[in-house]
């Protein structure tokens, strides 16, 4: 199914709607088409937040909390925030304990400095805009404060690229219509990947925003690369 720019440049009430319809079971399904990857890149993202207990951590684009609960886990105050309540709604229901708050990336509910680490998973494309976002999350950090930005990229070896972008646009659909309750959503989803910009255009964008040492580091193949620098 082919996606338009029209499609692609959702606004940000048709992109929440979008992730409310599939929240029930986003969590397996994006295990199930990351054949199980998506455990290994939210450890490395730990890895490179490096909470400490007692640290106030932004995680933007929490969705249902599955990424923001190993930074509790390490006595980390962690702030699970998204724009979709139906990821909300199904994220409380899972982990009560968690602080979820309704928000959007581009105008945050918090107040400047308000954070020793913030970071990003798998959202910062689905943000209207990015550079907007990018932005924000500077302006609720502190001084000397992190940000990690996980999302997906360009595979770093040509003739793997081509397999990828075939397996998002032609395999990915169908599995996802096997195993989610929203599928059409998956296609928007495998285009907007294909769309975002490569490793060092993404580094350029984050210092463009104001951080600082803005530095990467691929995962499976670059598949997904993890982004760091400092405010």
């Amino acid at each position: 199914m082919a996606v338009t720019r029209a499609q692609l440049d959702k606004q940000p009430a048709e992109v929440a709607a979008m992730f409310d319809a599939v929240a029930r079971r986003y969590d397996l399904t994006n295990d199930v088409l990351s054949l199980g990857q998506d455990r290994r890149w939210r450890t490395r993202v730990v890895e490179a937040v490096d909470p400490k207990p007692g640290e106030r951590v932004l995680d933007l684009a929490a969705g249902t909390g599955t990424s923001s609960q190993p930074f509790a886990d390490l006595g980390a105050e962690v702030v699970p925030c998204d724009f979709s309540l139906g990821m909300l709604r199904v994220g409380k229901q899972a982990r009560p304990h968690l602080g979820f708050t309704a928000g959007d990336g581009t105008r945050l509910p918090f107040a400047d400095d308000s954070f020793d680490a913030v970071t990003i998973s798998f959202g910062l494309r689905n943000i209207v805009d990015a550079d907007a976002g990018l932005r924000e999350l500077l302006r609720v950090t502190r001084p000397g404060g992190r940000l990690v930005v996980c999302e997906f990229s360009h595979p770093t070896w040509a003739p793997f690229r081509t397999v990828y972008v075939e397996y998002l646009m032609r395999a990915l659909p169908p599995i996802a219509r096997a195993v989610s309750s929203s599928p059409d959503a998956y296609v928007y989803l495998a285009e907007s990947i294909r769309a975002w910009p490569d490793q060092p255009a993404l580094a350029a964008r984050i210092a463009a925003a104001g951080w600082r040492a803005p530095e990467w580091q691929n995962l499976s193949g670059g598949i997904v690369a993890l982004h760091r620098a400092t405010a």
